[in-house]
């Protein structure tokens, strides 16, 4: 069984890795917003500022089967602040789904993205699933060096030159 919450150590810091949470939309609503420019234009694939409730929740509201995603959390006095994320969502296949991953800017380039999709990776192969892709901007370098170091190939989007498909067989 995989588990469910680990404390890790991250640039010093100790940071939570746990299930999102339903009630975690505000928390996710507050990531996204301090999220840089280009930040969010590389998780969204386009210029994003805020997303709709609506949104927030079908992000936070995952069955741990078909969909899933992990926060990265820090504590700050009482509160959880959320500092990364990844998830998978439902593909029309069984056995595959689109993951991402989004890391605060200040937390990026301290390894808090892999050690993120690595247990989405774990947690995937546990459920079954055979294969994860995920579609990115062709100029997202850091990425790009993600993908590489967990292991993902890559080919050019044969439907958008600008982007470019990870995929990790399970």
């Amino acid at each position: 069984m995989i588990s469910e919450v680990s404390d890790i150590t991250v640039a010093g810091e100790q940071v939570k890795i746990r299930p999102i949470r339903l009630d975690d939309v505000g928390m996710e609503a507050e990531f996204i917003r301090r999220l840089s420019p280009e930040s969010k234009r590389f998780r969204f694939l386009g210029g994003v500022n805020e997303l709709p409730l609506r949104e927030l929740t079908r992000l936070c509201e995952v069955d741990g089967k078909h969909s899933m995603a992990f926060v990265a959390t820090v504590s700050r006095g009482d509160r959880e602040i959320e500092i990364g994320v990844s998830r998978y969502a439902e593909n029309s296949k069984s056995d595959i789904r689109e993951i991402a991953v989004a890391v605060a800017d200040e937390w990026q380039h301290k390894g808090l993205g892999a050690l993120l999709l690595k247990r989405l990776i774990d947690y995937a192969k546990f459920n079954g699933v055979r294969l994860l892709y995920s579609v990115d901007l062709a100029g997202n370098a850091a990425m790009a060096a993600l993908a590489r170091e967990l292991g993902m190939t890559a080919t050019r989007d044969p439907g958008d030159s600008g982007q470019t498909i990870y995929s990790l067989s399970l």
